[in-house]
């Protein structure tokens, strides 16, 4: 076996062991361990930081991530125009303002900017495309959940993350 730092052949004494004893080659190792243990302890320290906002944020950005897959060759469901450049994953209800529905997939699709940012989300489009690609019966549930409240907890929000991941992952891999 080859020593990892310094190249030359030695007999390891231990099982994976990938240096070999020469001090300039344990110093190389011991620094890297220091190193691998850091950023394991950084990157707990930093998820032991996190808010309920932050989860909230990633959770976000993971779900909509998952739609612009989901909806990847499907025209704008607002103008029903082909979607060339940037793509939104546009709200029929506001995500701010209704919680239930905010990782609801019957709620989202793709839409161009136009639509989404500029025209508020051209709603009017929006319930017509949507009564076509969900049905009538779809949208009145979705409507009925829009009006709940709901607070999400982290766990709640860490297994949104998770499982949009894991969609996320299906969809990459075909």
């Amino acid at each position: 076996m080859k020593c990892k730092n310094c190249k030359q052949p030695f007999e390891p004494i231990r099982f994976l062991q990938k240096y070999c004893l020469n001090d300039e080659c344990v110093r190389v190792w011991v620094e890297s361990e220091k190193t691998k243990q850091w950023k394991k302890t950084k990157a707990k320290m930093k998820n032991d930081l996190l808010t309920i906002q932050d989860y909230i944020k990633l959770a976000q950005q993971t779900f909509n991530k998952y739609i612009n897959l989901r909806d990847k060759k499907l025209p704008c469901i607002s103008c029903g125009k082909p979607i060339t450049g940037r793509v939104n994953a546009s709200h029929y209800f506001n995500a701010n303002n209704h919680w239930n529905v905010r990782f609801n997939e019957f709620n989202v699709h793709t839409s161009c900017i136009t639509c989404n940012q500029y025209l508020s989300g051209n709603l009017i489009e929006y319930r017509k495309g949507l009564i076509n690609k969900i049905g009538e019966e779809q949208l009145t549930l979705l409507e009925l959940e829009a009006n709940k409240t709901r607070k999400f907890t982290i766990e709640e929000l860490k297994e949104i993350i998770n499982t949009y991941k894991q969609k996320i992952k299906q969809y990459e891999a075909q």
